[in-house]
């Protein structure tokens, strides 16, 4: 039986949220979770918006110096990424860019969740990467029904890492110390979606997901009063 729109509003959307690992897939686990229908919300996309912000970037030129706006006027995210994650100096600098811009992503988080509510969205998935380790400032792991991990081997996350992102070797290792361990975040998880294999792979797993789901969303609704 097919959730009605007017039920899907009064109902709210499911909310999930993505775990796991740098360079894991998450992101792509997310669209496949979404569907068509559903929105991701990602956390990182907000952010670059965020830090684009005007207010934002007269504090990034303020406190990292001229040469963090790039010829475009925006933020140089490799010159601030290379400075927080600086293994003597990066855990203060990261504190402090993360004030400036951790609020305006959570606010925006909020009001997008407000309008898929509105507009009876079935499903939101929120691509956060800090979503249990931030929760006590955002609240956003409290908002969802299911966490989902997506597992993908340390050794393809470096490849992916260097492949797709130019990241020198030990860069994946250097930024997930600074967060919640991998074992910590799997044990947090409702599901654990294998990504070893490729995209084919966390295809049918995703699908294997959201027919758990289906039947139990809908067999909620029906014993629904």
């Amino acid at each position: 039986m097919a959730v009605s729109s007017e039920d899907a509003t009064a109902r709210g959307p499911l909310i999930l949220g993505i775990l796991g690992g740098i360079a894991s897939g998450k992101s792509a686990a997310a669209r496949l979770l979404a569907g068509p229908d559903g929105l991701v919300l990602s956390a990182d996309e907000l952010a670059r918006e965020a830090l684009d912000a005007p207010a934002v970037l007269e504090r990034v030129r303020a406190r990292f110096g001229p040469s963090s706006i790039g010829p475009d006027g925006r933020a140089d995210r490799a010159l601030l990424a290379r400075a927080v994650f600086d293994p003597q100096h990066g855990a203060g600098l990261r504190a402090e860019l993360e004030s400036w811009t951790h609020p305006l992503v959570r606010d925006r988080i909020r009001e997008r969740l407000s309008q898929a509510r509105a507009a009876g969205t079935p499903r939101v998935v929120l691509d956060v990467p800090l979503l249990l380790e931030n929760d006590a400032q955002h609240g956003l792991a409290q908002l969802c029904a299911v966490l989902v991990f997506v597992d993908a081997p340390a050794e393809e996350r470096e490849r992916r890492a260097q492949r797709e992102r130019g990241w020198p070797p030990g860069e994946v290792a250097r930024r997930e110390a600074a967060q919640l361990s991998l074992a910590d975040k799997k044990k947090r998880a409702h599901h654990v979606l294998p990504n070893h294999r490729g995209p084919g792979e966390l295809e049918r797993s995703v699908a294997e997901l959201l027919a758990k789901l289906t039947v139990r969303d809908h067999s909620e609704h029906n014993q629904a009063p």
